[in-house]
């Protein structure tokens, strides 16, 4: 048998500190002399330096705060005269009327439509719904597409 090969069971008994000061962590048990760091219950405030100016103090706080969620992609029904048949996330992106297809995209009404289409998308307001079935066409509201793992072989 090697050193190295020697199975070791750590010491799980507690240390006994203050308890004299032949134990080696007797008398102060190894937090100094005096002061309040030294005395029981001492707990430090969170973020205090010393006496100095907190940094949470110093920093400016700012007005209102910013979304994590993205907002949608605004798609006018007047752009959508130039398509024809069924409309989603892909073709929007074909035709560069969105900057991806993986966006969540809200249709607006502006202007005239008088394409016939089948509009599957995200939000459409009313008046874009009204305008969209009044052309003949019609409109589901889909879930955001998700990307697919692509394989490398």
């Amino acid at each position: 048998m090697k050193y190295h090969e020697l199975q070791v069971n750590k010491n799980t008994q507690p240390r006994r500190k203050g308890r004299g000061i032949s134990a080696g962590q007797g008398k102060t048990a190894g937090r100094g002399t005096k002061g309040q760091k030294s005395r029981s219950g001492y707990k430090r405030m969170p973020g205090f330096m010393g006496g100095q100016r907190a940094i949470m103090q110093a920093v400016p706080k700012l007005k209102g705060f910013k979304s994590i969620h993205k907002k949608a992609e605004v798609v006018y029904t007047d752009r959508l005269n130039g398509l024809k048949g069924n409309i989603d996330n892909f073709v929007l992106a074909d035709h560069n009327l969105i900057s991806t297809p993986y966006t969540r995209v809200k249709i607006l009404s502006r202007g005239e439509l008088t394409a016939k289409i089948d509009l599957e998308t995200q939000f459409a307001s009313k008046t874009a719904i009204a305008a969209i079935k009044a052309a003949g066409g019609d409109f589901k509201q889909v879930p955001v597409p998700t990307r697919t793992a692509t394989t490398e072989d």
